[in-house]
């Protein structure tokens, strides 16, 4: 089996430059002030390590709150937070990443992305993430939302190569090719809603399997994108739900389950569309 197949909720992966990323964590989209703060404890309580933040969410001080609160050392805990569209170019990037940093009352970032492929700016954006990594600021940088045309013209511009690639990825928007590419040039897919922002939760078509393995939709939707070899981010922040996203590493979808899960691709994105933009 794979380290897919075999891992638990601790389960880290070595990324690009050498530095280890929980495979699971707590997605914090659309989650609001004091309840993400209650969000992150719970699930720093059931055994997750990464937290997914940006500041486009607008709730950075509240997860600097929750770790503040919380009993775990810094180290381990895998911060992820995000550079906004407007704060795209050299300087204003650099800005960005400090008020970030600010927000969260941290000393460095574990993970720092680029949120969204702005044209005509992200080359310049990514010196200065380039800039923020070798300052030690964050220890690693990535991007999000970028297709594989954005990736070619990165890796045409830059010798660093993102360590991170976050994108929406789920059975009904399987990403194939792109998974494919970024696995061939050593960069680590991460799932974002992949549960579908619960648009699919109720299709027949996961019902019998999510039966058959005495799971819920849920967990198998999770379970299948970790299976891909693919780090996921489920967001919630109801406290049951939290333990059940967790409640995924004692069982392994069969590979014909596997098989039959990918064949509900349908190119469906319940957020945004990056595959416009060029």
């Amino acid at each position: 089996m794979t380290i897919f197949e075999e891992i638990k909720i601790d389960t880290k992966v070595k990324l690009n430059n050498g530095v280890e990323m929980p495979i699971f964590g707590l997605g914090t989209y659309q989650a609001r002030a004091g309840e993400v703060r209650e969000a992150v404890l719970q699930a720093m309580k059931v055994g997750y390590r990464l937290i997914d933040t940006a500041s486009m969410y607008g709730n950075e001080e509240d997860i600097g709150e929750a770790l503040e609160q919380s009993d775990l050392a810094r180290e381990e805990v895998f911060i992820t937070t995000k550079l906004w569209n407007s704060d795209h170019g050299y300087e204003k990037a650099l800005a960005a990443f400090e008020e970030s940093l600010r927000k969260l009352s941290l000393t460095y970032i574990d993970l720092y992305l680029i949120h969204w492929p702005v044209e005509d700016l992200r080359s310049e954006t990514w010196k200065a993430m380039e800039k923020l990594l070798e300052e030690g600021k964050c220890r690693s940088i990535g991007v999000s939302n970028y297709m594989t045309w954005h990736l070619e013209e990165l890796l045409s511009h830059s010798s660093t190569i993102p360590a991170v690639n976050q994108v929406e990825f789920h059975p009904y928007l399987y990403l194939k090719d792109l998974l494919g590419f970024c696995q061939s040039h050593d960069i680590q897919l991460e799932s974002y809603s992949p549960l579908t922002k619960g648009r699919k939760l109720d299709d027949p078509g996961l019902a019998p399997i999510a039966s058959k393995y005495s799971k819920t939709p849920a967990q198998i939707l999770i379970r299948w994108v970790l299976q891909k070899g693919v780090i996921v981010i489920p967001k919630s922040s109801i406290q049951e739900r939290i333990e059940e996203n967790a409640h995924v590493f004692d069982f392994v979808i069969s590979p014909e389950d596997m098989n039959k899960l990918d064949s509900f691709h349908q190119n469906l994105r319940t957020s945004w569309d990056p595959s416009r933009i060029r």
